[in-house]
């Protein structure tokens, strides 16, 4: 900033801390100039002259008296108008050579335009115009034709309009900050909800790795348990399966977790770990768990956008985990993935005992059938989840996969 700039701001920061020391100079300064010129003459025999006359003592006073009302203009702007208006009329109506009162006019005017609005603006500017313009030509020394009577009507009318545009641009001014704090606080409330988003998302990513991992160690452990004296061969079996799982588990909680790195750490991963392109995978640790999983497929070389794909693995692997932990010991699976136009049905279907009534079974403490519905309601998508007549359970998600639900997830 220049030095012309630092002394502007300076100023501007004086006023705003002492308004009523700096209207006392506005005053102090009208004040001046009203006298100065009450001593010249525009009509000498030469043409304007200075010292040639005087102003009287009413002049004076009225000078005095409209000086010092500007003190007050910002506390009180359309009282000091109608006040130095009045002085103004008297001066031009009762001396035969007014003293320039109407300088405080045009002061209190142009306050009254850049604190108030356009209608009171209009009405107090087009009233104090008229009513000195009409004291000047009709009461004053000249003719009402002279470039003074007229004089008057135009400095008054830019004092108006002056006042007018302060107050337009500072409205403007206002608009635009408010706007730009109105525009911060958006983005620090959608920063704190996609933060939300993201907390929730990784939250589900968790349970879903863990609840799936873990119950199948603990199959495969009690198998181990149950058979390591008789048939060792097939303990050692299952504490392989065990170990699979273990380090599947570690892999996929190190990627997961692995996504609350700093942005600029190159071993952070930004895309989903899982999908259907390894749903086989996903499948072949439940059969060596003890479930039985049939797979229908029809979306044999269609791509799914990245969210919809980690969706659709995630459900699956939630709803066979239920399978595996409450359908009993002797249930089968059946998992279908269809795609049908611009949607992806996801369906797995389980042979299991029939259920008890809800109420009996509805809160197990778990949140499997909670974070798949946030899943799907998320991509904009549907979720059932009811028992089956004759037993078992059914799960059916269907999925949107168009490009648009798929960025947006």
């Amino acid at each position: 900033m220049t030095t012309d700039g630092t002394l502007l701001a300076r100023a501007r920061d004086r006023q705003r801390t002492h308004p009523l020391a700096f209207d006392a100079g506005l005053a102090l300064l009208v004040l001046v100039a009203m006298v100065i010129s009450s001593f010249t003459d525009p009509h000498g025999p030469d043409g304007p002259t200075f010292g040639t006359r005087a102003p009287t003592t009413e002049g004076i006073v009225l000078m005095l008296l409209g000086a010092g009302a500007l003190v007050f203009r910002r506390r009180r702007p359309i009282p000091v108008l109608i006040v130095t208006g009045g002085f103004a009329f008297v001066e031009l109506v009762g001396d035969e050579r007014p003293a320039p009162v109407a300088m405080s006019v045009v002061v209190a005017l142009y306050t009254v335009a850049s604190h108030t609005d356009r209608p009171t603006t209009w009405r107090l500017g087009l009233a104090t115009m008229g009513l000195l313009t009409a004291a000047a030509m009709f009461f004053g020394p000249t003719p009402w034709y002279a470039q003074e009577n007229l004089g008057v009507f135009a400095w008054t009318g830019m004092a108006a309009a002056a006042g007018d545009a302060v107050r337009s641009r500072r409205a403007f001014v206002d608009a635009i900050r408010e706007r730009a704090e109105r525009a911060e606080r958006t983005r620090e409330e959608e920063a704190r909800r996609r933060v939300a988003e993201e907390r929730l998302r990784i939250a589900r990513d968790l349970h879903d790795v863990v609840a799936h991992h873990i119950a199948l160690v603990n199959v495969q452990a009690g198998v181990a348990a149950h058979v390591m004296d008789k048939r060792p061969d097939q303990a050692k079996e299952a504490l392989g399966h065990v170990r699979a799982a273990s380090r599947s588990a570690l892999d996929e909680l190190r990627a997961t977790v692995g996504l609350l790195r700093q942005s600029g750490d190159p071993e952070a991963p930004t895309e989903p770990v899982a999908g259907l392109a390894v749903l086989d995978d996903l499948l072949a640790t439940f059969r060596n768990a003890g479930l039985p999983v049939e797979l229908a497929r029809t979306d044999a070389g269609t791509a799914l956008p990245a969210a919809v794909d980690l969706a659709a693995y995630r459900i699956i692997q939630e709803a066979l985990t239920n399978v595996r932990k409450h359908a009993g010991a002797e249930a089968r699976a059946e998992v279908s993935v269809v795609r049908v136009g611009r949607t992806v049905e996801i369906t797995v279907l389980d042979d299991g005992p029939p259920l008890p009534p809800p109420a009996a079974h509805a809160d197990r403490g778990g949140h499997g059938l909670l974070g798949m519905r946030e899943r799907v309601t998320a991509l904009g998508g549907s979720l059932t989840a009811a028992p089956r007549y004759g037993g078992g359970f059914r799960v059916q998600a269907i999925l949107p996969v168009n490009a648009d639900s798929g960025e947006e997830a």
